[in-house]
Order: structure tokens, then C-alpha cells, then sequence
């Protein structure tokens, strides 16, 4: 029987494709489609707002402050996509980005997170973003004030006189060949770094408050007085070390600040997960206050329908962030959120459930398929891992089966199938004498039959 071929996993994204806020609604889906199966009409919706958010940049005048974003929900079971398309969305928007558990927030007033962490969150990981990319610009002149600083060290100058300084030079200039060469890597030398009171960020974090704690921390970082610790390290390491900090002291920090509340306020996304956890249905609704809840809900409204949030970076403004939700909603219905945020949320997409024919796609065609992936660690041990077309089939067959007779858990299922069934091979590697191994039908049905075929047994064991 024929091995079933696996798709290029070293495909990169073109220039264009690149700058993540150019690409078109089709290349948008081309690229989720590399990781995802099906649900095309998610990953269409997905699209469009994202492209809408390079579109509404290019529009002059007021009415661009008038063009607001709509909002999506993706409602389906659990395993279909819903997270995935939310990893995949991050990378190619090339923004602000968060995704966070609707599950994790509370009232404000009550123990736990409050819904306007998110938004601090964006802006952090904003601020990171553009950090990261000014750190990237400066890099080159960091590198050489890091490289005079090891050379400093490495030949201390203590010359007073015109010629001892012109020894010292050229002896300098030889100790930089041999540093740029690659010669001194493994030389130990001892450095100077900043040090930081570790300890303290775990009792601010007990606070509760990350606002406060974060606010707090500061304050009391500020009035202390700064520390530095000596450490030894290779010449490798304490060169990229040094270059870190000057990269620090030539970034402009009050310009990425600004820079990344721009880009947060006008192109930041927030993918809020588990939307039905913080939903009640009607007959279960208490007359009591429902902190996690309605009160959760209650808190997000004004955020989504746009306000401005106090973060440790200043005020930003959410008119323009975009909005992504989703839920599996198996006991509750959208219609079951309090009607102002179901008005926030205008476009709802349905994700559909995964059978056969989606398993066998999933288990071969995306870039991180799981039979790639087992490729891979088997591949580790020099051994060949191969799997027949019918092998692969037999495979989705079982996973389907497991789902339609026990819980729906989606793609999720796989997992559980692949382990069980290379648990023995992976098991006896690398002691096993073989240089490769082949999974065919006959392999999975012996494997997984009886499994499959009892109830009581796949709920605990698939």
C-alpha cells in the first residue's frame, strides 16, 4: 500500500504577504487555510474584517473616525477551529493582538480580573511589538557599543603616554579580529548587569489588582536604589547581553509608548474565548447579583461599544478595536446574552461539526498536521514513520465513531487516537531494532477496534 504523501511545511509568506495589514481577504484565507480545514465561512469573516481595518487607514476626512469595526462572533463546538483560527489570525494580522478567557473575568468589585485587563493587555503586547521592532533598528549600532564594551573589559586602558596608547590601539584593534572571528566565544569574562528585586513581583501579584500592582511596582522601582549584580558568562552570551541593554538605552521609550496606543487604539484585535461561560440561560437566571456572569457582560459592554481605559501607558480609546468572539454555546444561545451585547457583536458565524472526510484532511494536509508531527519525533530516534492511505482513513473512521458515541470533542479526538495508537512503538524506541515503521489498516483496527467498539471503554481511554 502507497505511503500517503505530506504537503512543503517551509513555505514563507511573501514580502507582501509580510506586512500582515496589506493582504487581501483571499490571502488572508489562503494562509489560514494552510492550517485549518473547512469552515470557510469563519475564515472569510475573519478575513474581511481584517482587511477592513487597512481599508478604514486609507480613508481621509471625518468619516474615518466614523467607521466603526463589526464586531464577530464564531459560535460551534468545541474542536472545530474556533481557537485555532484565533493563533493563526494573531501572526497574520501583524497588530496588537490578544485572546483571552471570557471565563477568567468577574465583576468589577469582586475577586478576579476585571474586563479592562484586556485592554492593558493589548497595549503590553502592543508596546512589545513596536519595542521589539525599534530594538530591531538600532541593533546594528548596539551590537558595536556592546563589542566596545567587551573589549573594554577584556583590555582595560590604562595607557598615559602617546606611545603606550598607540600599543594599546593595536592591540585593541587584534583582540576585535579575534572577538569578530568567533575566537573568544568560549572565553569567560565577567560583567556588570542590573538587577531586580524578583521577590517583589510575586507579592504584587497576590494583590490582585494588576493595575495597582503594576502601578505600585513602579513606584517603589523608581525610589529604590538601582543595583547591579556581577555575573560570569561566556563571551557569546555576554555579548548578546550587552547588546540587550544598549538596544534599551537607544530605544526611545516615550515614542514606542506612543506608537503602540496608536496602533492599539486603531488596528488592535481582542479575541475573547469562552463568551458562553459568562452567559446565563433565561429559566436559570438568579434574582442575585452574577458576578461572573451577567456582571461580567454588564463590565464588557462599555468596552466593546467603545470607551477609553486608564492603563500604566495612559489613556486608550476602544472605538476601533475589533472585537472577536466565541463559544461553543451547548447550553445557552447567543440570544441569551443581555440584548446590548448581542447589538455589539452583528455578524455571527456557525462553525460546523467535523466528520471523516475533515479528520482525514486534518491529518494530512495542514502544515502542522499530527502525522507530520509524529513524523518528526520518530524521525528523532533515526527511525521512519509511514502511514498507508487507508491507514489514515481507518484512523478518521475510529475518531468519528468515538465522537458520535461519546462526547463531540472535535479535532481534538486525534490526539487522543494518535497517542493510543504509536503508544507501544513510541514506547519501545530507541531499543526497538528497526529503522522503520509502517502503519497500515489491519495495524489501526487491531489497535483500536475493541476500543472503539465499547462505549464504557472510549470514554476513558479516547
Amino acid at each position: 500500500m502507497k505511503a500517503i504523501p505530506l504537503p512543503d511545511s517551509d513555505r514563507k509568506l511573501k514580502p507582501r504577504e509580510a506586512s500582515g495589514g496589506s493582504l487581501t481577504p483571499a490571502e488572508v484565507v489562503g494562509e489560514l487555510d494552510r492550517y485549518i480545514i473547512g469552515q470557510d465561512k469563519a475564515k472569510k469573516a475573519v478575513a474581511i474584517a481584517l482587511r477592513n481595518r487597512w481599508r478604514r487607514s486609507r480613508v481621509e476626512g471625518r468619516l474615518r473616525e466614523e467607521i466603526l469595526p463589526n464586531n464577530i462572533i464564531l459560535i460551534g463546538p468545541t474542536g472545530v477551529g474556533k481557537t485555532e483560527i484565533a493563533r493563526r489570525l494573531a501572526r497574520l494580522a501583524q497588530a496588537p493582538f490578544v485572546k483571552v478567557e471570557a471565563s477568567k473575568y468577574t465583576e468589577v468589585g469582586y475577586v478576579g480580573r476585571d474586563c479592562e485587563s484586556m485592554i492593558r493587555d493589548l497595549v503590553q503586547v502592543g508596546v512589545n511589538m513596536v519595542q521589539e521592532e525599534m530594538s530591531a533598528e538600532v541593533a546594528v549600532r548596539a551590537d558595536q557599543l556592546a563589542e566596545e564594551r567587551l573589549l573594554d573589559i577584556l583590555l582595560p586602558l590604562k595607557a598615559t603616554t602617546e606611545e603606550e596608547k598607540s600599543k594599546a590601539s593595536e592591540s585593541r584593534e587584534k583582540m576585535r579580529a579575534k572577538l569578530l572571528a568567533g575566537e573568544l566565544d568560549e572565553r569567560e569574562v565577567e560583567i556588570k548587569t542590573p538587577s531586580r528585586a524578583a521577590a517583589l513581583d510575586g507579592i504584587l501579584a497576590s494583590m490582585g489588582n494588576d493595575e495597582l500592582a503594576s502601578g505600585l511596582q513602579e513606584m517603589l522601582a523608581s525610589s529604590m536604589p538601582k543595583h547591579t549584580r556581577r555575573r560570569k558568562m561566556r563571551i557569546s552570551d555576554a555579548r548578546r547581553v550587552l547588546a540587550q541593554e544598549e538596544a534599551e538605552k537607544l530605544v526611545d521609550m516615550d515614542a514606542v509608548v506612543a506608537e503602540a496606543k496608536r496602533r492599539t487604539e486603531e488596528a488592535g484585535i481582542v479575541f475573547i474565548d469562552e463568551i458562553d461561560k459568562i452567559v446565563s440561560a433565561g429559566e436559570t437566571r438568579t434574582s442575585g447579583p452574577d458576578v461572573s456572569q451577567e456582571g461580567v457582560q454588564r463590565d464588557l459592554l462599555p468596552i466593546v461599544e467603545g470607551s477609553t481605559v486608564f492603563t500604566k501607558h495612559g489613556l486608550v480609546r476602544t472605538d476601533h478595536i475589533l472585537f472577536i468572539a466565541a463559544g461553543a454555546f451547548h447550553k445557552v444561545k447567543p440570544s441569551d446574552m443581555i440584548p446590548e451585547m448581542q447589538g455589539r457583536f452583528p455578524i455571527r458565524v456557525e462553525l460546523h461539526s467535523l466528520g471523516r472526510d475533515d479528520f482525514r484532511r486534518i491529518l494530512t494536509e495542514p502544515e502542522n498536521s499530527l502525522i507530520r508531527q509524529y513524523t518528526a519525533l520518530v524521525e528523532t530516534e533515526g527511525v521512519d514513520l509511514e502511514f498507508d492511505a487507508d491507514a489514515v482513513t481507518e484512523i478518521a473512521a475510529i475518531a468519528a465513531d468515538v465522537n458520535e458515541n461519546t462526547d463531540n470533542i472535535g479535532a481534538r479526538r486525534l490526539h487522543t487516537v494518535m497517542t493510543y495508537l504509536l503508544e507501544d512503538h513510541l514506547f519501545r524506541l530507541p531499543d526497538e531494532d528497526t529503522r522503520e515503521i509502517r502503519i497500515s489498516a489491519p495495524d489501526v483496527r487491531d489497535r483500536l477496534k475493541n476500543i472503539a467498539e465499547s462505549k464504557d471503554l472510549s470514554q476513558y481511554i479516547l
